[in-house]
């Protein structure tokens, strides 16, 4: 998949997406809990353009979830002890323990995104990288931690109109920042860096659902059908019975108040 195959005029109607997303949030909840239950844990990976919908899709997927077992990363550009390290160490440090989801807000792949197009690594350390991260997903999926991957794109013109709202409210300014105008400058090459990155890291282990995010309710959509698919992919998600102990000791002390 490259990005100018996307259809971006992918919408969903407003009853259709609330329904849907309903729905999703329901199957959030049941995939929690049974991940709290049963130790599972998971990675979540989101990447895209600036402006795509990124925070907005993980702001509804945690809303129904507990914060002891959902973990947010945001990722931004390593300080000077992380870049004394390799490239994934501060990721490792970040991985879900049994019981836990934890969600990156961009990733260990701007090795092959912002660090290539901006030219922060040099062109030998990037293109190793591919593999490196290959094997990194395999060997997380191997450990038995699921994987979800998505991308979210929109084009220039959507950007443009989203960046005028981020100004005009002043609740949403701080998002804006010069970066993200200069990164426009480079749209063409960010573009390439993508289309390599999903066609050398989209593996069995750990694929990429890429996703035109020009209308933001198609894309949240869109992108929480596929993590919830990921997530619950194996697992039970049949809610518990009740602890016969813990229901005598309920009943006990109902009938003693």
């Amino acid at each position: 998949m490259k990005l100018k195959q996307l259809d971006m005029t992918a919408k969903i109607d407003d009853a259709d997406y609330d329904h849907r997303m309903e729905e999703l949030l329901k199957r959030f909840q049941a995939i929690h809990q049974a991940y709290l239950v049963q130790r599972q844990k998971a990675v979540v990976v989101f990447e895209g353009w600036d402006a795509a919908g990124k925070g907005g899709t993980i702001r509804r997927m945690s809303s129904v979830m507990d914060p002891r077992g959902l973990k947010v990363w945001p990722i931004g550009a390593p300080n000077e002890s992380e870049r004394t390290r390799h490239y994934l160490a501060r990721f490792f440090e970040r991985l879900p323990q049994a019981k836990e989801i934890a969600v990156f807000d961009r990733s260990w792949y701007g090795r092959v995104l912002v660090e290539r197009v901006e030219e922060l690594t040099d062109e030998k350390s990037w293109r190793r990288a591919y593999g490196e991260i290959n094997a990194f997903e395999k060997m997380l999926a191997e450990n038995g931690t699921r994987i979800a991957k998505v991308f979210l794109y929109i084009d220039p013109d959507e950007q443009l109109k989203r960046f005028e709202k981020r100004l005009s409210d002043p609740l949403k300014r701080w998002k804006l920042t010069y970066e993200d105008f200069r990164n426009r400058d480079k749209w063409g090459l960010y573009v390439d860096a993508v289309d390599d990155m999903l066609a050398r890291t989209d593996t069995a282990d750990a694929p990429w659902h890429v996703v035109a995010a020009n209308q933001k309710k198609y894309a949240r959509i869109s992108a929480l059908t596929h993590i919830a698919e990921r997530l619950s992919e194996g697992v039970d998600l049949t809610p518990p019975q009740p602890d016969a102990g813990l229901e005598e000791r309920f009943k006990r002390e109902k009938k003693a108040a």
